[in-house]
């Protein structure tokens, strides 16, 4: 049997007893959108899928740096730090081909940890979808860095004077993508027996940068794919003695990566519901509702697509990334970019969206804001024609300038709370402050070169 036929607790089972494995990997995802994971034995493994898997719920209670949250309620040591229970998710079984005939599945919390585990968040707004009579198709994209660097030497450095892998501004480059073509052709087939196929891999303008833009799928596929890929990426390169970095802007000196989300609707007809003929952009009533829900709501949630505090500093006009909640009909300079085009194309690019996404919740915004928009026929305002940073907008579709008056804004949303529930968004909110806080406690080297003589 193949692993991405693999749909039911037996076909797990089966497959794994055909392969003689002793061991599987299996990971469930985090608040930041890690993957964290252990090798079970195979019986350890065949009783959870059936019964669940025991993480410690401190997967809820710390931070992307294992740092323990100050003020978490539903986690810490005033709860003792109990088991909370995980379920396999049999359809997810990938290959990993880094490690010849592992089997690797996701799963998803139960129980209490279900208000604000990730995927589940993301299956909740799917579910609205369906009861809307929706189907939502997604693709993300996302760009990185490539560097001559390992763990160690990045750290070595202080994460300064690094070498990339590749000099100069080189976008769209066959020259760079043909002189690294080994390398490049290793990643596709990487992400190919991975079930995360790429549409398109090319280099993007600044050095060693790529840009990946994964096939479209169902939602919750869609988010799979793109976390995956972003955790093995990472361990591709390290295994071949380079890094790449997901961060939302790792220099001053280049423009911010990306992480542009893709969002359609079918019917239950299957038909496509973003298409009408006639219709300035091909935009049917739904499709304008859609991005009139996610145009309203996209300061309010701002938090959860740019959650680090990096997100901010990709935020700045001029550098293909939005500062206010615009959108426009193949408008690049705008934070929604309407592609018209078949029934089967039409969609909305989600342009916020960087790098550094938890795709479930990324995806969960961007949808659910959208679902929203339908749901009480929210009306955009007019497209933007032209550089909507030369725009002045009103200040209601002002995006919130840190990741702490973006915490703030979410806290307060009772539309947030309504699609996502107050236990996520107290927790999240919590989250995000804290890591404004701990960002607070260091001392820059802009600082450092500012202060340390002259003041």
């Amino acid at each position: 049997m193949q692993s991405r036929k693999v749909r039911t607790a037996e076909d797990a089972r089966a497959l794994v007893t055909e392969r003689g494995l002793t061991h599987v990997k299996i990971g469930v995802v985090d608040i930041d959108g890690i993957i964290r994971g252990k090798y079970l034995a195979r019986e350890k493994f065949f009783s959870a899928l059936e019964s669940g898997i025991k993480f410690c719920d401190v997967i809820f209670g710390w931070d992307s740096n294992d740092q323990l949250y100050d003020n978490s309620t539903f986690t810490g040591w005033h709860t003792a730090f109990p088991d909370a229970t995980a379920r396999i998710d049999p359809a997810t079984c990938r290959e990993l081909p880094t490690e010849p005939g592992m089997l690797f599945f996701l799963g998803e919390f139960d129980e209490a940890a279900a208000a604000i585990c990730p995927r589940r968040l993301l299956q909740r707004v799917i579910d609205r979808a369906a009861g809307m009579g929706f189907s939502p198709s997604v693709a993300a994209e996302f760009e990185f860095f490539m560097f001559d660097e390992t763990p160690h030497s990045v750290r070595e450095k202080n994460f300064r004077n690094l070498t990339n892998l590749t000099p100069g501004w080189f976008g769209y480059s066959v020259l760079r993508s043909s002189v690294e073509a080994e390398l490049n052709r290793s990643l596709l087939q990487l992400c190919e027996e991975m079930d995360i196929p790429l549409e398109g891999l090319h280099t993007e303008t600044g050095p060693g940068v790529l840009e990946a833009a994964i096939q479209y799928t169902d939602a919750m596929a869609a988010a799979d794919r793109a976390v995956l890929f972003k955790t093995f990426a990472k361990v591709w390169a390290e295994r071949q003695g380079k890094m790449v970095t997901f961060m939302a802007k790792w220099s001053n000196a280049y423009p911010g990566q990306s992480g542009h989300l893709h969002l359609s609707l079918r019917g239950t007809d299957g038909k496509p519901a973003f298409h009408q003929a006639g219709r300035p952009g091909y935009m049917s009533d739904t499709m304008r509702h859609f991005v009139g829900g996610q145009q309203a709501l996209m300061p309010e949630l701002l938090a959860m697509v740019a959650s680090t505090v990096n997100s901010y500093s990709r935020l700045i006009p001029g550098f293909w990334a939005p500062t206010d909640a615009t959108w426009g009909i193949e408008n690049r300079t705008c934070a929604l970019r309407v592609i018209p085009g078949s029934p089967s194309s039409q969609r909305v690019e989600y342009r916020v969206a960087a790098a550094d996404i938890n795709p479930y919740l990324a995806i969960a915004a961007a949808l659910g804001s959208g679902l929203w928009g339908i749901e009480n026929k929210i009306e955009p305002d007019a497209p933007i024609s032209g550089n909507a940073y030369d725009i002045k907008h009103d200040t209601k579709r002002n995006l919130p300038r840190s990741l702490a008056e973006a915490a703030d804004r979410l806290s307060n949303s009772n539309v947030a709370r309504e699609l996502f529930g107050d236990v996520f968004v107290d927790h999240y909110a919590m989250t995000r402050n804290w890591e404004e806080r701990e960002f607070r406690k260091a001392i820059t080297d802009w600082e450092l070169a500012r202060y340390f003589e002259t003041i």
